[in-house]
């Protein structure tokens, strides 16, 4: 499923343009996937029907983290990115002692429908359902056939210390690979894709075990700007709001 020929002839191109990229260290692979199987992955996936749990912070995005177990290519990209040639590629190339999710918590097929779109953001730092599992990289798989400039959707991307902004193309058959600490922002404007057309990808997500947490604890934090007072006020008591919930209800993320 993935190119492994490929992707491990230009590990060391791969390694620089990670650890020295802007705003963060970051890294776009086109081509990842071999050609006839990201075919047929993009041609086998259904219209997902779970809504996210992202509430007001996202519109008409939805996801199916146990993707592989719709079986035949599903599973085949599954075994490919929990193996251990790719997770030892993957720490090569990031220099982070890190393993990928084989649960996919959170990830797995995202689909933007209609008018979708998901405010700037930085992700949860330890599992919520494993203490010591430091939430290190995402990783992004793009399946956005014959993807044009003007749908939109690009992963917008804002060091949340300095302000450096970019904006990474979503072509089919890309494959990101970001650091997700807590100044990584990243998310999409509203898309204007074509009907029955969907902002398309697949998440995984690589984790460091730690014999403790080096950090406190926290959800996803979105960035919200103060032209839009009521969101911008409910993103500022997200966090607190969340933990209150936690204690007495379970995510919905692990049912998906």
């Amino acid at each position: 499923m993935i190119d492994f020929e490929y992707i491990e002839a230009n590990k060391e191109t791969f390694r620089n343009s990670f650890l020295t990229a802007k705003p963060f260290c970051l890294l776009a692979i086109d081509n990842f996937c071999i050609k006839e199987k990201a075919e047929e992955l993009y041609s086998s996936i259904p219209e997902i029907e779970t809504q996210s749990a992202d509430y007001v912070f996202a519109k008409n995005k939805f996801e199916k983290s146990k993707f592989w177990t719709m079986g035949g290519i599903f599973q085949e990209l599954y075994n490919d990115l929990t193996s251990t040639r790719f997770q030892e590629w993957l720490k090569y190339v990031t220099n982070e002692d890190v393993f990928v999710d084989s649960d996919f918590y959170g990830g797995g097929i995202h689909q933007g429908k209609a008018g979708s779109f998901l405010d700037m953001h930085a992700d949860f730092n330890y599992h919520p359902l494993k203490e010591t599992w430091f939430r290190n990289l995402n990783l992004l798989l793009y399946l956005n056939k014959d993807w044009k400039k003007e749908y939109g959707g690009e992963l917008r991307l804002e060091h949340s210390e300095t302000h450096d902004k970019i904006d990474v193309d979503v072509p089919f058959n890309r494959f990101v690979i970001m650091h997700s600490r807590g100044y990584t922002l990243h998310g999409y404007d509203p898309i204007r894709f074509p009907e029955g057309k969907y902002r398309t990808s697949i998440a995984a997500y690589a984790f460091t075990l730690h014999e403790k947490q080096m950090e406190n604890s926290r959800t996803t934090v979105w960035h919200v700007e103060k032209s839009n007072p009521i969101k911008y006020l409910l993103s500022k008591i997200w966090v607190p709001a969340v933990k209150l919930k936690s204690k007495f209800t379970k995510s919905k993320t692990a049912d998906h």
